[in-house]
């Protein structure tokens, strides 16, 4: 089995005038499963749920199927009711090597806009994107259009509400997996691109012109700086020996346009582990796979990161993870990178081996992360950039056991934590199981995390990939 496929499937593994594609109808509904009329649709709610199929089964190469949404609503004690399944239009991606726990190695496949109206989803099988109107008082969803990505295998969709003329609401920006130049080439060697559109108030899609940029690596994830002024991605293949761009940034950064478009090439870009070249040494550290961040209060850059490439840029067999790690910089005037801490560990002797996702709490003083094959949450401390980790087991389901350097008995065991989301109002994480199809729901206080409840049976037992909390 090919070990870079080991990794990441752990972590991983100008007019206003455009056409909305579906509206209004029930046309959008999956007609098996959803609500069956037994669970009534109020405004009682909360908030809401949402999470994504990713397709429904293989098809052909890399497709996955039809993609859909399930929405559940929240009730004020976290818990969840199914409220329907949703087409998106578009079909699902199997982009990690098969084994279907991280499909996407991404964060925010699916993801929503600043003010709640509208939900956004990656097709990764149909290099498309869907948005979703969601209704204010039930929290169901309308399916508003799907747009081609001008790539291949969209992964990840971010928002802002800082940019647009009158009857735009905001701005959108998509990453892609993959270039056609580099189609027949596998992850290590991947590199992908980015493209914008404007969110009109009906929810429908208007590409920018000259919004299409090239990237160097493989994108992981993107998201906007608060005030909208910066875009940056995140790289799942920095310093791989096999790049084409011989590129080491984790994360690169864009500054945003008035027009939409970004800047023509990065302002900034930075790694906190270089490769091993002969000059220097790294101190025998693995190169960070950088999955999911965010980025809060003055501009700080919150980054996790699985270690999988050996030191010199290679990928190593699966018994060569080290643990994974968060890091943090600064975005600065004129969109450069000032590093705060770099390589804090999730995990002590390979036991947090895969840090890939994380939300904050309501107050930004705390976050946590996602450790897929440890199937966990590790708590970490956040003052103004600076980190540490606090709990490594803020939460613990059932992680890879058994003889763990094995991917088959890994994979066969864990229940593979990915995504996960806080709601709006602090008070609940949602996180996603890879494996099962589940979603577990813990009571946040203050960094300490206490079970709810566990929902499945509306999501397929893999291949998932994307969950939002409102």
């Amino acid at each position: 089995m090919n070990s870079i496929k080991n990794f990441f499937s752990v972590c991983l593994l100008a007019g206003l005038g455009l056409g909305i594609t579906s509206c209004g109808d029930d046309n959008n509904i999956i007609e098996t499963g959803g609500n069956d009329g037994t669970t009534p649709i109020t405004s009682n709610f909360a908030g809401a749920v949402y999470a994504m199929s990713n397709g429904s089964g293989q098809i052909d190469g890399n497709v996955q199927g039809n993609n859909w949404v399930v929405a559940y609503g929240r009730n004020t004690d976290g818990t969840l009711d199914l409220i329907d399944k949703y087409n998106t239009g578009g079909q699902g991606g199997d982009f990690d090597g098969g084994e279907g726990l991280d499909p996407l190695i991404s964060a925010y496949a699916l993801s929503k806009t600043v003010d709640n109206q509208f939900l956004l989803a990656v097709n990764a099988g149909s290099n498309s994107i869907s948005t979703f109107s969601i209704d204010q008082d039930a929290y169901s969803l309308t399916l508003a259009d799907t747009e081609s990505t001008n790539g291949i295998g969209p992964n990840s969709i971010a928002h802002t509400d800082q940019l647009g003329p009158d009857g735009v609401n905001g701005l959108i920006y998509v990453s892609n997996i993959n270039r056609e130049e580099f189609a027949g080439q596998g992850e290590p060697s991947q590199q992908g691109s980015l493209m914008g559109y404007w969110l009109l108030n009906d929810g429908s899609l208007q590409a920018i012109d000259g919004s299409w940029r090239a990237l160097a690596n493989r994108p992981s994830a993107v998201q906007f700086s608060p005030n909208g002024d910066y875009l940056v991605v995140s790289s799942i293949n920095a310093g791989s020996a096999t790049l084409a761009s011989n590129d080491q940034n984790e994360i690169v950064v864009y500054t945003v346009n008035q027009d939409g478009s970004l800047s023509l090439e990065p302002t900034a870009g930075a790694t906190s582990t270089l490769r091993e070249d002969g000059t220097g040494r790294n101190d025998g550290r693995n190169l960070p796979s950088a999955i999911g961040f965010q980025i809060v209060g003055d501009n700080y850059v919150v980054v996790t990161e699985a270690r999988e490439f050996q030191p010199d840029g290679t990928p190593p067999a699966f018994p060569a993870l080290q643990d994974g790690s968060v890091s943090t910089w600064q975005i600065t005037a004129g969109g450069q990178l000032r590093p705060i801490d770099l390589d804090v560990a999730s995990g002590i002797n390979n036991t947090g081996r895969t840090a890939c996702w994380l939300d904050f709490n309501e107050d930004e003083s705390a976050f946590f992360v996602s450790n897929a094959l440890e199937a966990g949450l590790a708590s970490y401390s956040f003052d103004n950039g600076r980190i540490e980790l606090l709990n490594q087991t803020a939460a613990q389901g059932v992680g890879a056991t058994g003889n763990t350097t094995d991917p088959a008995a890994a994979f066969g065991t864990t229940q593979g934590w990915i995504d996960l989301w806080i709601s709006d109002d602090g008070e609940y994480l949602y996180q996603l199981h890879g494996f099962g199809g589940t979603i577990g729901v813990y009571r946040i206080d203050g960094t300490n995390l206490e079970l709810v409840e566990e929902v499945n049976g509306d999501l397929p037992t893999n291949n998932v990939q994307g969950i939002v909390a409102l």
